[in-house]
């Protein structure tokens, strides 16, 4: 009674493997596919290298490739290989990432470029209440109120012209 439960049980085991029908086959681009679905009518019987109820088969000698030397390019490369399809969804998002980029550089552009309008127009302004003599006064340290002597204001004005130099080139033009 042991054996014969043992052979059925050996059977039920041995029935998903028959089940487990598998192609494989070469596509039009050379590449090797694997499906448990029959392949398209377009592909050559000779391009089927397995099917159900087949052990396995070696590459058909038709579809084998040629020797690299043969066929190949200076480059290197094989002339009649046509290249991979390019994924559609995937080049769209690539489009949308660096057109994303480029606007955001852009944006960025513009923001600094606005920030140095402001400063030439504050350093332009700054210079000339500098230049006009009148009587400037500043807190220091202590918060006490102190007037502006004119070795300071020498170096207000010098500080304002590198800012004006370097923040207003596109003003000067």
């Amino acid at each position: 009674m042991n054996a014969v439960r043992l052979a059925v049980l050996s059977l039920a085991c041995l029935v998903p493997l028959a089940a487990a029908a598998e192609w494989q086959w070469l596509d039009n681009a050379g590449r090797r596919v694997f499906s448990d679905q029959p392949p398209p009518p377009d592909i050559a019987p000779n391009r089927i290298l397995k099917q159900p109820g087949m052990r396995s088969a070696a590459v058909p000698a038709e579809s084998a490739p040629a020797p690299v030397a043969a066929k190949t390019a200076p480059g290197g490369v094989d002339p009649t290989l046509k290249p991979a399809g390019k994924d559609q969804a995937l080049e769209e998002k690539r489009k949308q990432a660096a057109a994303a980029e480029a606007e955001k550089k852009k944006a960025e552009e513009q923001k600094v470029a606005a920030a140095r309008a402001d400063n030439c127009t504050r350093a332009r302004g700054a210079k000339a209440n500098l230049e006009s003599g009148q009587r400037i006064v500043f807190f220091n340290d202590k918060g006490e109120r102190e007037f502006m002597d004119d070795a300071r204001r020498a170096a207000e004005i010098r500080r304002a012209e590198e800012i004006i130099a370097s923040d207003c080139r596109a003003d000067r033009q």
